[in-house]
């Protein structure tokens, strides 16, 4: 087996960030790449112009890649904000508005799989008043992603990285997915398996894994320590991607890395090369 086996997406909010968001498309098909996926690209607007979703759309499709999976908005990320969903007042709405606009764009790409991060706890509310809102926020996200046919997926970042956010570990972010279902009935909710974040947390990935994979929706890599991309840091990702598939995960897995001081386009060397 070995990575030669697996299907590969490359998120581009990550790598090819050197590049303007609407050439990043064509970059990753230039790369060998026939799917990529996206956190929301407007941080500032969950509901930007038309014409913008549209030149999005067109740069994609233009470039014959794939869109797999899209985050529906999520605050500033990269920064400070680890989600909007599971945060009182305007960004709850931020995130509510954006449902249907990511759930529409997802469904003219084809994308089957659309993530809601939770957000960072907030000083002086109570964590059951913010929970009660997410499991509120994240059913309707659910049904929205049931109306386009695709899967709502719940990701468990890491605590060193995220002190701020409840979800940071496979277990809790397994809870939340079977409340979700519980809820709506749908049965649409699914893991986001992060193997770099749960590296983080010092969990026990092959366990994790054989666990978890089948409520595992999509899955993510980076090397650790470092982030970087597979062979940079210690993980043995080939072996834990063999194990997921022997295990019965058929989906992408999506290249969440950093290139390091290099251009994206040079941090694809691990990968093997068609004979």
């Amino acid at each position: 087996m070995g990575y030669s086996d697996q299907r590969f997406n490359v998120n581009l909010s990550i790598l090819f960030t050197e590049l303007p968001l609407l050439e990043r498309p064509a970059a990753a098909a230039a790369a060998g790449f026939t799917a990529v996926e996206l956190w929301w690209p407007w941080v500032d607007a969950p509901t930007p112009e038309q014409s913008e979703l549209d030149a999005l759309r067109a740069a994609i499709t233009d470039a014959g890649v794939q869109l797999v999976g899209l985050n529906f908005y999520a605050g500033q990320l990269p920064g400070p904000d680890r989600g909007a969903l599971s945060i009182p007042g305007e960004e709850s709405e931020k995130f509510r508005a954006n449902l249907s606009v990511a759930a529409d764009f997802a469904k003219a790409l084809g994308c089957k799989a659309l993530n809601a991060l939770y957000g960072n706890r907030v000083e002086g509310v109570d964590p059951a008043v913010q929970d009660e809102l997410a499991l509120e926020n994240l059913a309707l996200a659910a049904r929205e992603a049931d109306r386009v046919g695709a899967i709502l997926l719940i990701e468990a970042l890491n605590k060193p990285e995220s002190p701020l956010c409840p979800i940071v570990s496979a277990p809790a972010a397994i809870a939340v997915v079977d409340k979700v279902n519980a809820l709506t009935g749908l049965g649409n909710a699914k893991f986001l398996m992060d193997l770099y974040h749960l590296s983080m947390n010092g969990e026990d990935l092959p366990a994790v894994i054989e666990q978890y994979v089948a409520q595992t929706g999509h899955v993510q890599i980076a090397d650790n320590p470092g982030r970087g991309a597979p062979g940079t840091g210690s993980l043995p990702l080939e072996e834990l991607l063999d194990q997921l598939r022997k295990a019965g995960y058929e989906g992408y897995v999506g290249l969440e890395y950093k290139a390091g001081d290099r251009p994206s386009s040079e941090a694809f060397g691990w990968l093997p090369t068609a004979d």
